[in-house]
């Protein structure tokens, strides 16, 4: 392995401390032996041993290749089966951790080498991305694409706002139509003159679907945009309400993806 350069104590400090709160006494003692490290710390605490454990073979390898491989086998993915949520929050943290020292833990269990960070801000946003906050569900990239610099500042509020926004203007650049709100979905999705249609219309369960969705549509922009454009700020649920939000607008995305142009025209 690449010599791994040393890191600083404070550094050690906080992984030690991370991956005290990530086994029992008895998983680390076994990944010690496991990894040939030596415990003479004389500590009972976990994440003193490691402490000690770390600086030892740091001082006597000068770098930190066993401090690295330490970390892989105690957070390796196997070991979090079932718990993936658990995993993932360990991950991020370290990744804050040695986002100083240019590297990145990866879901894959491997580390990556990485542009350091400078600061705490610049670390702690690196790992904080649209998708470890909405890992699970698919967010389509046309809500991240009207909400991203909301979302990295977790500004969850806007965030929403934003996207429902992007969706309408997502139907107005298909059909044209300049207009909004329940006009704009009754323009686009009638079902007599439809510019867009979710099927072919031929038989009454393709209308009903094309119907229903265009239902839908209103119902986000009443239930979801309307409110937020006049609601206090500070009456938002915060990041659990924009997830399921943000999880509707990606449906409906999703299912503007399937529809098709009629070739009607607004004036025709």
């Amino acid at each position: 392995m690449t010599p791994v350069p040393s890191f600083p104590e404070g550094q050690i400090e906080a992984i030690a401390k991370l991956l005290g709160e990530c086994g029992s006494g008895s998983d680390i003692s076994r990944i010690f032996l496991d990894r040939g490290l030596t415990d003479n710390s004389g500590q009972s605490t976990k994440w003193r041993r490691i402490y000690s454990v770390f600086l030892d073979s740091q001082r006597r390898h000068g770098c930190a290749n066993q401090i690295v491989d330490f970390i892989r086998a105690c957070l390796i993915p196997a070991r979090f089966v079932g718990r993936s949520e658990e995993f993932e929050a360990h991950r991020q943290e370290l990744n804050t951790i040695l986002a100083f020292s240019g590297l990145e833990y990866g879901a894959d269990g491997q580390f990556r080498r990485v542009e350091p960070a400078a600061t705490i801000e610049e670390a702690e946003q690196r790992v904080r991305t649209i998708r470890s906050k909405f890992q699970g569900r698919r967010i389509h990239p046309e809500v991240v694409k009207y909400c991203r610099s909301e979302l990295m500042q977790d500004n969850y509020f806007h965030a929403v706002f934003e996207a429902s926004k992007g969706l309408a203007q997502r139907i107005r650049d298909m059909t044209g139509v300049q207009a909004d709100g329940p006009k704009l979905i009754d323009r686009v999705f009638s079902i007599e003159r439809p510019l867009l249609a979710l099927n072919t219309l031929k038989t009454e369960t393709e209308k009903s679907e094309h119907k229903g969705y265009s239902a839908l549509l209103k119902g986000c922009f009443a239930a979801v945009r309307n409110p937020l454009a006049h609601e206090p700020k500070i009456m938002w649920e915060g990041e659990d309400d924009a997830a399921d939000y943000l999880s509707l607008i990606s449906l409906l995305h999703r299912k503007l993806d399937q529809c098709v142009p009629t070739g009607l025209s607004e004036s025709s």
